[in-house]
């Protein structure tokens, strides 16, 4: 199996690290590997613990390896999130030197757009064009080629702290692994879960995670903010420990099992058996009890999330709504409850089949990690055509210098001759 052709996608996460697999062939785009994990080391999506985040990262990608029958793997496209991540829009101006724009300008303005003053301890991480303006006419998406004397860009700019940035891509190179690429976490789940219809139309992705929840604002085909809020899935599993007396195991087997976030829709004399400490009796609680718990802290991030989306005005661009998505999605009537708080239309986000994905991998939880290969598949498949194309013309040029020389040759014989 060709190893250049292999693409590798490894989601970090605060809960659990998956890792998976696929490989470039004539037939198109295959998943061949998935390996996931229980992650140890990590809290709100910032490593705590290098050696237990070393060694999930090492069990999640040798799950993966044997699935998919390959020994060695060398880079991966890392996701990334975590409260030290920060977002902002910016915008840059540019002379155009030539009459129509180049590659090379738009390189130019993004770099002007780039060249904003950030604290010593951060780094820029992305710098997501979302429109282009050549003089007066906006809203383009793709200048080269066009005639102009200005042009101007707007852009999303991602940022993150060095030091922890430096943490995670340490823990990488420990299990092995040379980070290729490190991809905002809703910007692959996006990738993964919404289409390019939805992008134009506008909506918001929520996507739910362990330790965090990302916002991801998509207007007209292009990210217009995202945000990262420190309240995740684990903090729904943490009030039901609390509030039933229950360990955190047996808290997160109820949430998954029979959480729900409506006590009102649920019968309020129906009850369940939850297990305490070793060696203490079983005990019956109620489920509208658990619903209650459930429901008080999603009715916190769903305010949250509309906080922020009204601080920012960005309500009148959410015409398609919400989508939520995350391992944090499936609790029952989450998309009920965030339709009721944020008042738009909201659903559960699911990732859309490709590559031979199994029925398993349709899952909300495994947005981000599919959403990391497709962004990876896309970067390689444009590295492997942009080499077959310089080694195309390589070999027209050597072909033409040959033919020069031979035609020279023949030239100069004659001269002899005649």
């Amino acid at each position: 199996m060709n190893e250049k052709r292999l693409v590798v996608a490894l989601d970090i996460g605060t809960t659990k690290v998956c890792t998976t697999i696929g490989y470039h062939d004539q037939n198109g785009f295959e998943i061949i590997g998935v390996g996931s994990h229980p992650s140890h080391g990590l809290k709100k999506g910032s490593v705590v613990n290098i050696d237990k985040t070393v060694k999930s990262i090492r069990c999640s990608l040798e799950d993966a390896k044997l699935m998919a029958g390959v020994e060695n793997v060398h880079t991966a496209t890392i996701g990334i999130a975590g409260n030290h991540i920060y977002c902002f829009n910016s915008s840059g101006v540019v002379a155009i030197k030539g009459q129509e724009i180049t590659e090379a300008d738009v390189n130019r303005v993004l770099e002007a757009a780039k060249a904003v003053l950030i604290p010593g301890d951060r780094e820029v991480l992305h710098v997501i064009p979302q429109e282009f303006r050549v003089d007066s006419t906006a809203g383009i998406k793709n200048p080269i080629g066009m005639c102009g004397s200005r042009l101007e860009a707007h852009v999303h700019i991602v940022t993150g702290k060095t030091p922890l940035i430096q943490n995670m891509l340490k823990c990488v190179e420990a299990a092995g692994l040379v980070a290729r690429d490190i991809i905002l976490q809703p910007i692959a789940s996006s990738s993964s879960v919404l289409t390019q219809e939805e992008k134009e139309l506008g909506v918001v992705l929520i996507d739910i995670g362990g330790g965090t929840t990302d916002i991801a604002v998509w207007k007209d085909g292009s990210l217009i903010h995202s945000q990262i809020i420190p309240v995740g899935g684990n903090h729904f599993t943490n009030d039901l420990a609390v509030a039933l007396k229950i360990p955190h195991n047996e808290a997160e087997r109820v949430k998954i099992n029979h959480g729900s976030v409506l006590s009102m829709k649920l019968n309020q004399s129906a009850h369940i058996t939850v297990h305490g400490l070793s060696g203490t009796k079983a005990r019956e609680v109620r489920l509208g009890q658990v619903a209650e718990v459930l429901g008080a802290r999603a009715d916190e991030l769903f305010t949250i999330i509309k906080q922020q989306i009204d601080e920012k005005d960005l309500g009148n661009f959410i015409t398609g709504g919400y989508i939520i998505t995350g391992g944090g999605a499936l609790v029952k009537d989450l998309a009920e409850l965030a339709e009721y708080i944020l008042e738009k239309p909201a659903k559960i986000g699911y990732p859309r089949p490709f590559g031979g994905m199994t029925t398993v991998m349709q899952n909300p939880k495994f947005s981000t990690v599919l959403g990391l290969l497709l962004e990876s598949s896309k970067e390689n498949m444009a590295t492997i055509a942009s080499k077959e194309k310089t080694s195309k013309n390589m070999s027209e040029k050597y072909e033409r210098d040959l033919l020069g020389r031979f035609s020279d040759s023949l030239k100069n014989a004659f001269k002899e001759i005649f």
